[in-house]
């Protein structure tokens, strides 16, 4: 197999495993890298305080844990 073949499945295997998480997490995770990439430390963190404490208002923290605690894998909705 070549590098770029297994580059390839590395990569779809990551995908996989993003497009499996909350839809809601994983925009609050890019919002927030691409704000601290271009702020001081210290106002990066207020912002991802901010976030979470609006992440944590959504259904999918509940699902996440029952998912967790059901051993199955949830079902989280679209955004």
């Amino acid at each position: 197999m070549s590098s770029k073949d297994e580059m390839r499945e590395k990569a779809l295997a990551t995908a996989k495993q993003i497009a499996a998480k909350s839809p809601i997490a994983v925009y609050g995770t890019k919002k927030n890298l691409l704000y601290a990439r271009d702020h001081p430390v210290n106002t990066s963190l207020e912002y991802a305080a901010l976030w979470a404490s609006a992440m944590l208002q959504s259904q999918d923290v509940l699902k996440a844990a029952m998912g967790v605690m059901s051993r199955q894998t949830p079902t989280f909705s679209k955004l």
